[in-house]
């Protein structure tokens, strides 16, 4: 599983650090490529030179080195990752990291890396449980980072509790099963909508809503990440995609979206159609920007076409399709109905009423249904959110 596999452990500075030569030997076991970077205070816990022989390449922890004059690429280092561990993560390196400080080749790299990224922390019980650890950890795993959470147990301290990095062979099996997912979706040809639509009112205004777009590009990521040939339809949206398995194709109006979604939906094997995607636009939209000279501007709406019903009407039975319900009332009962009336596999509900879900958050909350099962789940950044998504729609097919 792990031959080939290019792994970039960082190690800051954490008396945790005597256990990662384990985790060293367990990785390269299975013949995976393992590089290392250690901030300038690692090295008081665990020898380069020990970490040079365990992974068989030079560690890194300076940008130049004057003894032979080589200048190390942080990026190249960060391009060159098929993940990055940072494991034993200190609370400073953890502070640094969630506000994009770069004052160590470590943190260079971090900052460099387009690769999923794990981070393992280790300190005592009293600095993992304060306020500014608890907001620093929700930071870095909004970015899209990956929490490995410590353990409870005996700590340097002499105390017993939350702090204890989490064992060698522990991040050996995390590590197996994120390359395991990487063929979950292998072979398949996936649609992902996202984003608003703006719906033109003249050539100045429009109709819109407060979608960014971010769970649609999240799901994009996060099926190409796990080997799916991933097309996103995507709204007016600044947001940026990292993968290079995504073709992403623009549109603005709910007219665009449909056009293209229904030119794409006839090869695709699974549909998510994650899009806030208007209702109504207007009758008749203007050529010329109206003038603000009278004192009530009546605007007359029509539907928008029901592109997810459509789907669901000429789909194939061995297509998997799913949908978004974004309610702020009796939700359960609408998205059911939602479900039956558009012939739908599954639908991903969320409700205006949780706090932190919805629109311009990087959090969401959900519910799963599907026509004979409800799966609730807490309320997680939207990177993880997508990978619930994506677990249960892997388990379906």
């Amino acid at each position: 599983m792990l031959k080939g596999r290019k792994i970039l452990i960082g190690i800051t500075g954490s008396i945790a650090a005597y256990k990662i030569p384990l985790l060293i030997r367990l990785l390269r076991k299975e013949q995976a490529e393992v590089r290392i970077v250690l901030t300038p205070a690692a090295g008081d816990f665990v020898t380069p030179l020990t970490l040079a022989v365990l992974s068989g390449n030079p560690v890194r922890s300076e940008a130049f080195d004057p003894d032979t004059g080589e200048w190390h690429s942080h990026v190249e280092l960060g391009l060159w990752a098929d993940v990055v561990l940072l494991a034993p993560v200190s609370a400073n390196t953890m502070a640094k990291m969630a506000m994009g400080v770069a004052d160590n080749f470590l943190l260079t790299v971090y900052l460099s890396a387009r690769c999923p990224v794990f981070f393992a922390p280790a300190m005592d019980r009293e600095m993992f449980r304060h306020p500014a650890t608890r907001k620093n950890i929700r930071k870095l795993t909004s970015y899209g980072n990956m929490l490995i959470p410590p353990s409870e147990g005996d700590l340097a301290s002499g105390l017993c509790g939350e702090g204890r990095m989490e064992e060698p062979e522990k991040m050996h099996e995390i590590l197996h099963a994120f390359f395991r997912k990487k063929d979950d979706f292998k072979g398949k040809k996936i649609l992902v909508t996202a984003g608003p639509t703006h719906e033109a009112i003249d050539p100045v205004r429009f109709l819109g809503n407060h979608s960014s777009g971010a769970m649609g590009y999240a799901l994009a990521e996060e099926f190409a990440e796990r080997g799916g040939e991933v097309l996103l339809i995507s709204g007016p949206a600044n947001l940026e995609l990292h993968s290079g398995n995504i073709q992403r194709i623009g549109v603005t109006s709910a007219a665009e979206m449909k056009d293209h979604c229904m030119a794409h939906f006839p090869d695709t094997d699974i549909c998510v159609m994650a899009a806030a995607i208007a209702d109504y636009t207007p009758d008749a939209p203007q050529s010329s920007k109206i003038k603000k000279d009278t004192d009530r501007l009546v605007l007359s709406l029509k539907p928008t076409d029901d592109i997810l019903a459509e789907m669901g009407r000429i789909r194939r039975k061995d297509q998997f399709l799913a949908g978004f319900a974004l309610e702020t009332d009796n939700g359960l009962r609408n998205a059911h109905r939602k479900l039956e009336r558009k012939n739908l596999d599954m639908i991903v509900l969320n409700s205006l009423n949780d706090t932190g879900a919805g629109f311009q958050h990087q959090t969401n909350k959900i519910t799963i249904l599907d026509k004979d099962r409800r799966l609730e789940y807490e309320l997680k950044p939207k990177k993880e959110v997508a990978m619930d998504i994506a677990d249960y729609i892997k388990s379906r097919i």
